[in-house]
């Protein structure tokens, strides 16, 4: 993520269900708010059940929310609610933060479900 007054990121992913690969995720995210700097973070969502799996697919993974955060070299903090994470059965768990990135906006995220090529 990087940015000033607005942000954007990106990143891929790959989903396990019950620990077979069950598909592939990229997430474009813009933000905008009282922000400054760069970070580089990874993330895990984790889906309890299968109703908050189906959220993921039918919702077409868009996602609002709140997230303020506060990283310094390779350890920090980083919160985020969202309309993900409120729903019941779905948990968010950030890692690997590294940069310095300050702020509090609204940032909203694509989570798309695609084939990489072969």
């Amino acid at each position: 993520m990087s940015g000033f007054i607005f942000g954007a990121s990106r990143g891929d992913g790959v989903l396990f269900k019950n620990g077979e690969v069950d598909g592939y995720f990229n997430t474009t995210a813009a933000s905008y708010g009282l922000q400054a700097g760069v970070q580089k973070y990874a993330y895990a969502l984790f889906f309890m059940d299968e109703k908050s799996l189906n959220y993921l697919r039918n919702s077409d993974g868009f996602e609002l929310g709140a997230a303020p955060s506060l990283v310094v070299a390779d350890t920090g903090f980083a919160s985020s609610i969202s309309t993900t994470t409120v729903h019941k059965g779905i948990y968010a768990f950030f890692f690997s933060q590294a940069g310095l990135m300050a702020g509090i906006g609204i940032q909203g995220t694509k989570i798309t479900e695609f084939t990489p090529s072969q």
